[in-house]
């Protein structure tokens, strides 16, 4: 170019704090040790160490990340083991669930139909879903497909699903509800108002059998003593593993995916790691457990907290209000642990805090002075008067090392609105007791305890009402008792 003018670098040179800054000591001290190197290059033994240290970082954030794949692995094997074993095999509880289920925070009120879809062995599947039903088809890695039921198209009146499996290509006919999946294993929950009842109306049948449908077979689960929670242990990436191995590539986003591969569990390749890996992934798993144990239980974000924290005690698992733990473009990562650590099925109508619709949960695992819930000792837990469910008010408990119902003499650790012979007090107030062993002065409203375990309870309002909303209405703080019982 004609008037190009060359003009001389700026050379400010380069201090030696900054040089220092983008450069390696000869010696690093980290958690995993010491890292040795000599003018940035590492010693053999730190190049192991370093890699090791890796193994250990990647572990950990796929026990955190892909936790809802895992726990939805551990649920089918479960159901598998009782013989719900079949796409047109539904899982009931009659007349509820009981505590013999070891599975995440299932509630003692409403009766459960579930089994887990599958698309690969079956094809397209017709759902004939029950009215007044509330429920929810997620995949297998726990992302959301469809809702049933209130929440869904058919607005409760009931009707036929078909759910497409991912490389479906064939006719779809007309009068259903469709929803195509990116999985094959998907997994059904239907909750229905009518219970056992209406849950036996469901029906489930390939598309390809519609003319001449099999009959949808029921098993009732309830008494059924059966794990459905994923390991915290090494054996946890096996269970992830096993999702990679069955479903496509591209059903999980590209950055989990690469956070597998680099552990070795990559689609169309078995997970074989050898012991040293096979060591570090088992300390990985316990290491995430253990702090994700931390991020349900201690919560720090003030937004876990259902009132101002260090007023209240009282959390919500569903921290965020997406259903995707989306916010500004971020992934809410330790609301998503948080949430699949504690529960199972994600679904938009979570996040509809509609007044009179649905429900709405706190949980807690501190008293009122921030101490652990212990199973050895007595508390109280007041309802105030006018409690804001429409439908319905429940009080469960839950063991705190499997998050599942308590185990106790009774199949079902719970007071709820429909208990028999429930006290309330003159001025309307309802009392909750807590203990290893009943108040003779109120022994309708108590729920047991285990001496020397854990344990932690979920109000569940059905239905709530405005002053929910507006915290014009709120429970009590979990109290320890002090009082002399009658």
């Amino acid at each position: 170019m004609e008037n190009a003018v060359d003009k001389p670098a700026i050379s400010p040179g380069v201090p030696a704090a900054e040089l220092a800054s983008i450069s390696m000591p000869e010696r690093l001290e980290t958690p995993f040790g010491a890292l040795e190197f000599f003018d940035g290059l590492p010693s053999p033994e730190s190049v192991a160490r370093s890699y090791d240290a890796l193994d250990l970082m990647r572990g950990v954030e796929v026990f955190l990340n892909c936790m809802p794949g895992a726990s939805m692995v551990a649920m089918r094997k479960g159901f598998r083991s009782i013989g719900v074993d079949a796409s047109n095999i539904l899982g009931y509880t009659d007349p509820k669930a009981t505590s013999a289920n070891v599975v995440l925070t299932a509630n003692t009120e409403t009766t459960y139909g579930t089994n887990y879809l599958d698309l690969k062995t079956d094809g397209p599947l017709v759902i004939e879903a029950p009215p007044k039903a509330l429920g929810f088809i997620d995949t297998i890695w726990q992302r959301y497909v469809t809702d049933i039921g209130l929440a869904g198209p058919d607005k409760g009146a009931g009707g036929k699903y078909l759910i497409l499996p991912p490389d479906y290509d064939g006719e779809v006919p007309d009068g259903h509800f469709v929803a195509r999946s990116p999985t094959y294993s998907n997994w059904l929950v239907i909750r229905a108002l009518g219970g056992v009842e209406d849950i036996k109306k469901t029906q489930i049948y390939p598309l390809a059998q519609a003319d001449d449908p099999p009959p949808t077979e029921f098993l009732n689960f309830s008494p059924a003593a059966f794990n459905g929670i994923h390991a915290n242990d090494g054996s946890f990436f096996d269970e992830v593993a096993s999702i990679v191995a069955e479903e496509p590539a591209e059903a999980l986003d590209p950055e989990r995916a690469g956070q597998l591969a680099a552990l070795g569990i990559v689609s169309g390749r078995p997970f074989a790691p050898d012991d040293r890996l096979r060591g570090i992934l088992d300390t990985a798993a316990r290491l995430g457990a253990g702090i994700v144990r931390s991020i349900l239980y201690a919560p720090r974000q003030d937004e876990a907290y259902i009132y101002s924290k260090g007023e209240s005690m009282w959390s919500t698992a569903f921290v965020g209000g997406s259903h995707e733990f989306l916010s500004n473009g971020a992934r809410l990562l330790d609301n998503r642990a948080m949430m699949h650590y504690v529960g199972t099925g994600i679904t938009p109508a979570m996040t509809h805090a509609a007044v009179g619709v649905g429900s709405q949960y706190a949980f807690t695992a501190r008293d009122v002075n921030g101490d652990w819930l212990h199973g050895d000792r007595e508390y109280t837990l007041t309802l105030p008067a006018n409690i804001p469910a429409k439908t319905f008010w429940a009080v469960d408990i839950y063991d705190t090392q499997t998050r599942s119902l308590l185990q106790t003499d009774t199949p079902y650790p719970s007071v709820h609105a429909n208990t028999e012979d429930l006290a309330t007090e003159a001025n309307g107030d309802t009392t909750i007791f807590f203990g290893p062993s009943a108040p003779s002065d109120h022994p309708h409203n108590w729920i047991q305890t285990v001496p020397n375990k854990g344990w932690f309870p979920i109000l569940r309002i059905y239905g709530p009402l405005e002053a929910w909303f507006d915290q014009t209405w709120r429970p009590g703080e979990v109290q320890p008792r002090t009082d002399a019982r009658a």
